[in-house]
């Protein structure tokens, strides 16, 4: 006979910040999950923006990439409107084959330092989303440089041409709060703002409708599975889960 272990329970996340960065591989990453959180979050009067290293051109296979770019680009910033976010910029780097390295750090760095964000937010960058479920190309790379892209940020002796360019070291970075890791060991109380999450992510009308049948189109059942599962460990109803990663 097996007894199985409960999880631990998750702890609160800091609510005590101004201002964060949320940096993320493709439009979409941060509606499934994180959205209702950034609801929170905008509600309480917090700055929050968004940058897509990529436009999701390659996202939708019976579109072609130039067709689909300004589409998921509209639904991004549709999307990020309903949660309170009205910036939102995009670095152009091409859809699926972003590479982690020092060129996407120093792009990382330069967004940090011209925004000097509290908290930066990105998406799980662990090989897996737990179990044999594997993790994207593009969100390990995106993620990874985040991490490393921030702390270079503090540091005026890497990257001294964004001095150059008027851009000075950032170093008030206090976590980066990855979203949805399966090492996830934090998490926010949504339930508040879960209904607002969910119209985000169906705003992304166009890129659901391309997935036809896959689990993850089913926006408001594969939502409310996450979020309840999160909130079980935090003692709400919904919450939203994050790996943290100290700064400073």
């Amino acid at each position: 006979m097996t007894t199985e272990t409960a999880p631990e329970p998750y702890e609160r996340l800091p609510e005590d910040w101004e201002r964060a960065l949320a940096i993320v591989a493709h439009p979409d990453d941060l509606e499934y999950g994180a959205a209702a959180a950034i609801a929170r979050w905008t509600r309480q009067g917090k700055r929050i923006t968004y940058v897509m290293v990529t436009s999701g051109e390659a996202g939708i296979d019976g579109l072609e990439p130039d067709k689909c770019r300004p589409l998921r680009e509209a639904e991004q910033v549709e999307s990020a409107r309903i949660v309170g976010v009205d910036t939102v910029e995009f670095l152009g780097h091409p859809d699926g084959v972003v590479e982690y390295g020092v060129p996407l750090r120093r792009e990382v760095s330069r967004v940090v330092r011209r925004h000097r964000p509290e908290i930066v937010i990105t998406g799980n960058f662990r090989d897996t989303w737990g179990g044999a479920f594997l993790n994207q190309a593009d969100h390990i790379a995106v993620g990874r440089a985040v991490v490393d892209g921030v702390r270079d940020a503090g540091n005026r002796w890497i990257f001294p041409e964004l001095v150059e360019e008027g851009h000075q070291p950032w170093g008030g970075v206090r976590a980066v709060w990855a979203n949805g890791s399966p090492r996830s060991g934090h998490a926010v109380d949504t339930t508040e703002d879960f209904a607002t999450g969910v119209a985000s992510l169906k705003a992304h009308a166009a890129y659901l409708a391309g997935l036809g049948q896959h689990p993850m189109a089913e926006v408001e059942e594969f939502l409310e599975g996450m979020g309840r599962a999160a909130g079980s460990r935090l003692g709400t109803r919904f919450a939203s889960a994050f790996e943290v990663y100290p700064m400073g």
